[in-house]
């Protein structure tokens, strides 16, 4: 089991998670684009991750894309209570290469209905405009959401890579229960952010934590950084591998003095 000495965050206030999660985007091959290897491999890295006691799952409809969902749902469907699994939508691919954001409402509402029938679930715990559509008013994004919210579709609303100023201009519309941008050791880029995420009790879900394997051979320091710099981290490495799996988990067993912290 992962050691609870972190503690747990309780995203949106009622779905407590260990603050130390697994994310998908690494089950899928190069750009994020068709199958990685073996879906067996893919399916038992999953069921290990939910073994040793991970209750976040951070997935995306655009991993695969699709692939991730269904190796989700393969693995881990029926879902054991407690465990809380995330997708994203907003963005369609078209290639390894090709992102295209999509934020109108109706194709808000299309993607969040087809990660529904994938993870094989009627109601997604966190579903995350993966990317704030620059073509679309902020509030008829949010707005789709907010009727799927209301439909039962979903149970909580996050946002990917945010600015400060669009995070306060989207908690004047809705409640916000978690952000997605990156920040890691070696990129703080976001700390404005997060330190709104603090004030205001919000999940902040660290993309890259190792830095795109920049951090890989100190994966557990870089980890265990974040998990000790603020209570709302969450960090969800992932992995196709069931031994980087273990290493990863192995983070929350690291104790970093202040002194430490503060030469890091």
């Amino acid at each position: 089991m992962i050691s609870d000495t972190f503690g747990t965050f309780s995203i949106g206030g009622d779905l407590p998670v260990r603050r130390l999660g697994f994310g998908t985007a690494q089950l899928t091959g190069p750009g994020y684009w068709g199958p990685r290897g073996e879906r067996a491999d893919a399916v038992a890295v999953l069921r290990r991750a939910a073994e040793r006691g991970v209750t976040l799952i951070d997935t995306a409809d655009n991993y695969g894309p699709g692939l991730a969902e269904e190796l989700v749902a393969e693995a881990l469907h029926p879902y054991p209570d407690g465990l809380v699994v995330a997708t994203k939508g907003g963005v369609v691919r078209t290639s390894a290469d090709a992102w295209h954001i999509a934020g109108r409402p109706e194709d808000l509402r299309a993607m969040c209905d087809a990660s529904l029938r994938r993870l094989r679930t009627g109601t997604i715990d966190l579903y995350q405009l993966h990317r704030l559509d620059p073509d679309v008013p902020m509030a008829e994004q949010l707005g789709a959401l907010d009727e799927l919210r209301t439909a039962g579709k979903i149970r909580h609303i996050g946002l990917d890579c945010v600015t400060v100023r669009q995070l306060e201009e989207a908690l004047a519309l809705t409640d916000i229960a978690s952000v997605q941008n990156r920040f890691n050791l070696v990129d703080r880029s976001s700390e404005d952010v997060l330190e709104l995420c603090e004030a205001r009790g919000i999940a902040f879900l660290p993309w890259f934590p190792l830095a795109n394997g920049e951090l890989k051979g100190r994966g557990q320091l870089a980890l265990a950084w974040l998990l000790h710099r603020s209570p709302v981290l969450c960090p969800t490495p992932g992995t196709g591998s069931l031994v980087h799996l273990e290493e990863n988990l192995a983070a929350a067993e690291l104790r970093l003095s202040a002194e430490e912290m503060a030469e890091l």
